[in-house]
């Protein structure tokens, strides 16, 4: 992975965790060919473990396939939720949690 090729490295993504695509905002250029172009996405794998779901791939540079970043997503049912993650030098680290219940006992407020 290269640190050189991003704008930030792990940035912070709130809940937007990507099953697939590349952050393009944070890429600023290949550090190997010096190119500003897209980004290939390669060597995708989805694996099931342990009733996780988890999803890895490759950030490529188009031009001369230099390995720009490790992507690394993960889904998973605890309980009453859904649990997604990301992690990757580009595309961020990122976290959500939502229920699968019709209405969030998390976001009902309480009557008393």
């Amino acid at each position: 992975m290269c640190g050189g090729c991003v704008g930030t490295e792990y940035p912070e993504r709130g809940t937007t965790c990507l099953e697939g695509g590349s952050f393009l905002l944070n890429f600023v250029g290949c550090a190997q060919c010096g190119r500003r172009d897209f980004v290939l996405v390669n060597n995708r794998a989805e694996d099931l473990q342990g009733g996780e779901e988890i999803v890895t791939y490759d950030h490529l540079c188009k031009n001369c396939h230099h390995l720009i970043a490790h992507h690394e997503y993960t889904f998973s049912v605890v309980d009453d939720y859904q649990e997604y993650t990301m992690l990757c030098l580009l595309c961020g680290r990122a976290e959500d949690s939502i229920s699968i219940l019709p209405d969030d006992p998390r976001q009902m407020t309480p009557l008393f």
